[in-house]
């Protein structure tokens, strides 16, 4: 018993080591600043990009990272975490080489867009899965919440050494050096990860009441298939678009928000803000063991939309205090991070483990496809207006509808004895009836037809 949970500790540090080194990409507003730095320097060896192009690397990473989830998630289900976290290793460090030996728009789209962004999927999606096999389905908010931890708290570190690097060595150099580390600790913890052996059934801390509940939930190993055919998947999907856009929205732009204030050292405030981001997740993965992981969302959107109407009057003035400032971008990371722990968890609760590798990175398409959009509006009308305050109100009201729909998320029912009538299949396509079965579900309604049978 000893080996086995000493095994799985093992397996959730490495996954939460393999994050560390990942989250580079929230640290890009730092590269972000050099590169506009250089371009507006100018000189020989300088950077010419087009000024409004900036951002392009990193919003096609992000578009790369989710939808290589779906690959990466398909390979950890066939091939083991291991040969994926290794494969994710090897693409960040050929990234990263490609951007240390070029300062072209295109070998940066390349290099830290799509191989960068692919090698951050494919580690990212080989990190949590085989830890929470090793553990009891009570501790699954918690271990998914310490894994994602290290992505989101590794600007901490990343943010002040990129700053020393790129003053001390110059950008093409400090890609190297980090082109190497992250290749090198990446596939090294790759090594650790490892499912646990066939059959293998991790043992129920809960007992009493908290057991018994566990005992009545039915067993579900989902396909794909037939996640795509349960309205709850787009339920999820369009809250996780909301929560992950919100939060990635302000984390894009703190760098920038935070230099009115505090000049050089608005660095810091991306330091500090990861530490609310990793703190999100660990607390919102432990509250929703404790709590259900609805009303944990439920919270944390409520939680995320007052900081975000509380930010209009604090951004728009001509000289915004600096604690105040560092203390609204902590708590929306730890809103934001909150959504890393939760969904994975919910994922694991409705569709089971069999196929979470998938399932998951399906799912997780809306991270990137909500961080790309909202921040892309986030920048029109920043570039329209002249102010964040019509970028704080479009994601406020949003996280209110997204709190909304979170009721419908009930956790699934116990098993019954009675038979079920058999279930009919959802023909592609028809997103808007899986949507409302899902309300149906949530509002206690049951057909009077086999379809849509809960």
């Amino acid at each position: 018993m000893s080996e086995t949970k000493n095994r799985g500790w093992q397996v959730t540090l490495a996954g939460t080591g393999i994050n560390l080194a990942l989250g580079v990409l929230y640290a890009w507003s730092i590269f972000k600043g050099a590169i506009k730095g250089s371009i507006e320097k100018g000189g020989p060896g300088a950077f010419n990009w087009d000024l409004s192009s900036l951002n392009d690397p990193y919003a096609i990473c992000c578009l790369a990272f989710a939808f290589s989830m779906i690959v990466a998630g398909k390979a950890q289900d066939k091939i083991g975490p291991a040969r994926t976290a290794l494969i994710g290793g090897l693409l960040v460090g050929a990234g990263f080489t490609i951007i240390s030996q070029s300062n072209s728009y295109m070998a940066w789209v390349l290099g830290f867009g799509v191989l960068a962004g692919s090698g951050f999927g494919f580690g990212y999606s080989a990190a949590t899965p085989p830890a929470l096999k090793w553990f009891p389905s009570s501790k699954t908010g918690l271990i998914a919440g310490i894994v994602v931890a290290g992505f989101g708290l590794a600007p901490v570190y990343i943010a002040p050494l990129s700053t020393w690097l790129l003053g001390s060595m110059g950008i093409q150099n400090s890609m190297l050096v980090l082109a190497v580390a992250f290749a090198v600790v990446v596939c090294g913890l790759s090594f650790f990860l490892a499912n646990p052996p066939a059959g293998y059934v991790p043992a129920e801390a809960a007992t009493g009441n908290a057991a018994a509940k566990t005992a009545a939930k039915p067993t579900v190993n989902a396909t794909a298939s037939e996640m795509l055919r349960s309205g709850k998947f787009y339920i999820l999907w369009i809250t996780y678009f909301i929560g992950a856009g919100a939060g990635l929205m302000v984390i894009g732009n703190v760098a920038g928000i935070a230099k009115k204030s505090m000049g050089s050292m608005a660095f810091l405030a991306v330091a500090i803000m990861a530490i609310g981001n990793a703190g999100g997740r660990v607390v919102a993965g432990v509250l929703s063991d404790k709590i259900g992981r609805m009303a944990t969302l439920i919270i944390m959107f409520v939680f995320q939309a007052a900081l975000m109407f509380a930010a209009i009057p604090l951004v728009g003035a001509g000289h915004p205090n600096a604690v105040l400032i560092v203390l609204l971008a902590t708590f929306i990371g730890f809103n934001y991070g909150a959504n890393l722990s939760l969904f994975p968890s919910f994922s694991k609760d409705y569709w089971g483990l069999k196929n979470y590798g998938l399932n998951y990175g399906l799912l997780f398409t809306a991270w990137g496809v909500g961080g790309f959009v909202m921040g892309r509006a986030s920048e029109m009308l920043n570039t329209q207006t002249g102010s964040f305050r019509a970028s704080f109100l479009l994601a406020g009201g949003m996280l209110i509808a997204g709190a909304v729909m979170s009721f419908a998320l009930r956790p699934a029912k116990a098993a019954k004895p009675v038979a079920a009538p058999a279930l009919e299949p959802v023909p592609q396509g028809m997103f808007l009836e899986s949507f409302m079965r899902g309300w149906a579900d949530f509002l206690g309604f049951t057909p009077t037809t086999p379809r849509g049978v809960r």
